[in-house]
């Protein structure tokens, strides 16, 4: 991570962590990097959710991408994965996505994304930075190489055109419930799931510019989850206001998590030969119950580091086709470049029809364990982590738990914390297990 930019874009509260000079700064560097600096002139596509601020930072962009000669091409409202999607076919330099994705209205962040549309990469977003510092000087454009704004709806609409040819399926006499969030997918997701025959349920689909993941979407699923039951309704998707996620509700108004999502479409691709590799790619957070899951119907996985860039990463490195997180960021590689929540609920819809089963019957063979989490404040995270006696601690715990839970104990990657977490079969082994380690770190001194 840089100083500005996070694994997750330059995020910060609009105005005081992250304010439209910044991005106007953004909006110079790229338009010169890709475009002067190589003798031509540059295209950048720009999205943006709902949020009030992003309106001013969409502007603020543009100002700086045609101060040194780029055309930007303004998507409008619209999801992040839609404009990683037309980064990558209509052949733009690059893409920029404004949007805090679940933070609340008054956050904001700029991600950037290459030509490729995969998130941009460490050695670009540095030079970004450096020219934020004063580091790099860049020219103006002058005369007729300033560039120019060009209203590009088309590409949005191309993207649900696209979702659209996705299915397989009609979802004619489906009756299916959608928390949007009040964020980018307000419009989207209901003209796909309509196109395609669904009755189509929609809450939280009038945004204000305040009022994005307001007690509402993925992060607030309790409102969707007795709106399905209410309503009589097959299956119900939220969405985060970007909509790079997806959580789900059953029939009966239980959430469907990533985890439980990775291993029905997992299982899905498996029995029909198409899971490369014979692996699901999580992170480190996934629940235990999820690999006990994998492990009966004999599916490998690996775990990387939290965060879905280090999904991609392994799947692109490796060349395992599926891969997420427990928050609903799913990757399905041989059709996005990133997290797509409407993909992921467009497929989760395939397999309910394909194997003619409710969304509670597919999700039942991943029971969650018990897990208990506790952030410690420490003086130093690295002594902390790896001081002889915390680590011999966590390795009794993880010998006496065996095959039947796990520990993890990892650094925060914004706070002086230590967070120590144990899944096992109830909730008092997990107090138990995650308190004497806290109490070894306590007796060493570490706490701050």
């Amino acid at each position: 991570m840089g100083k500005y930019f996070g694994t997750d874009g330059f995020r910060g509260e609009a105005n005081k962590d992250l304010n439209f000079e910044h991005a106007v700064q953004i909006g110079r560097f790229l338009g010169w990097y890709y475009g002067k600096r190589l003798n031509k002139k540059a295209k950048v596509v720009i999205g943006k959710d709902t949020r009030r601020s992003s309106y001013m930072f969409e502007y603020a962009l543009c100002t700086g991408l045609m101060a040194s000669g780029a055309d930007a091409y303004i998507m409008h409202v619209t999801t992040t994965p839609s404009v990683a999607y037309i980064t990558r076919v209509d052949d733009f330099d690059c893409g920029i996505m404004i949007s805090a994705s679940h933070n609340p209205y008054y956050d904001n962040g700029i991600k950037l994304i290459n030509g490729n549309g995969e998130k941009m990469d460490e050695e670009t977003i540095l030079k970004v930075e450096d020219y934020i510092d004063g580091k790099i000087e860049v020219p103006v454009a002058e005369r007729n190489e300033i560039g120019r704004t060009v209203d590009y709806v088309a590409g949005r609409n191309r993207y649900v055109g696209y979702l659209i040819s996705m299915s397989k399926y009609s979802f004619k006499d489906m009756r299916v419930g959608i928390d949007a969030a009040n964020g980018a997918s307000w419009q989207i997701a209901k003209a796909v799931f309509d196109a395609l025959g669904a009755k189509t349920y929609v809450i939280n689909a009038d945004p204000d510019g305040y009022n994005i993941n307001t007690d509402c979407g993925s992060t607030h699923i309790e409102h969707l989850q007795k709106y399905v039951v209410d309503n009589k309704l097959d299956v119900g998707f939220a969405f985060d206001g970007d909509a790079d996620r997806c959580l789900a509700v059953d029939e009966k108004g239980n959430v469907v998590t990533g985890d439980h999502i990775l291993y029905i479409y997992g299982l899905y691709m498996k029995e029909r030969g198409k899971l490369l590799n014979n692996k699901v790619v999580t992170t480190i957070m996934s629940n235990f119950g999820l690999y006990k899951a994998l492990d009966k119907v004999g599916i490998e996985y690996d775990k990387t580091k939290v965060g879905d860039k280090y999904v991609y990463e392994n799947m692109v490195t490796y060349g395992n086709r599926i891969g997420g997180e427990q928050s609903g960021h799913i990757i399905f590689t041989k059709y996005a470049t990133t997290g797509d929540g409407l993909l992921t609920a467009l497929k989760l819809m395939e397999v309910m029809l394909a194997k003619e089963k409710p969304m509670s019957e597919l999700a039942a063979p991943v029971v969650f364990y018990p897990q208990v989490l506790k952030n410690v404040r420490v003086k130093s995270k690295p002594d902390a982590q790896n001081d002889p006696d915390v680590q011999a601690a966590v390795a009794k715990v993880a010998e006496e738990l065996g095959d039947t839970g796990r520990i993890l104990v990892r650094e925060s990657g914004t706070e002086p914390v230590i967070r120590v977490m144990v899944e096992a079969e109830s909730d008092e082994v997990c107090e138990k297990y995650v308190d004497g380690v806290i109490d070894v770190i306590r007796a060493k001194g570490h706490l701050a």
